[in-house]
């Protein structure tokens, strides 16, 4: 069974820095499909990165792009999004999520095409 578990969340201020981390279980971080999505309040659930393990290319959010890294540490079994410049419109609870599938590019940034979620890590960017 597959688990994930975020961490690193909290308050940081705008133009500041943070990185949150996904543990993974029951699962290499080597095949499939795995992302980091965000929902703010009152917002549907939306597209931050995606890694697609495969083909070892990385996808962003143009929102995001320039500011988030997405990452991993194969000996920990873990994936990172470093969040840097901040801004209050990144204030969300953060989620990662995974499938063994190798999606196709149009469908990378659908939250229906992941099959296991984490329970999400809150981040409030705010002065």
């Amino acid at each position: 069974q597959v688990q994930l578990v975020e961490s690193g969340g909290g308050l940081v201020q705008p133009g500041g820095s943070l990185r949150l981390s996904c543990a993974v279980s029951g699962r290499t971080l080597s095949s499939g499909t795995m992302g980091w999505f965000r929902q703010a309040p009152g917002k549907e659930r939306e597209f931050v990165s995606v890694r697609r393990w495969n083909s070892g290319t990385t996808y962003y959010a143009d929102s995001v792009k320039g500011r988030f890294t997405m990452s991993r540490d194969n000996a920990l079994n873990t994936v990172y999004l470093q969040m840097n410049d901040v801004k209050p419109e990144d204030t969300a609870v953060y989620s990662c999520a995974s499938t063994y599938r190798n999606l196709i590019l149009s469908s990378i940034r659908a939250t229906s095409s992941y099959d296991d979620w984490g329970q999400g890590t809150q981040v409030t960017v705010s002065a």
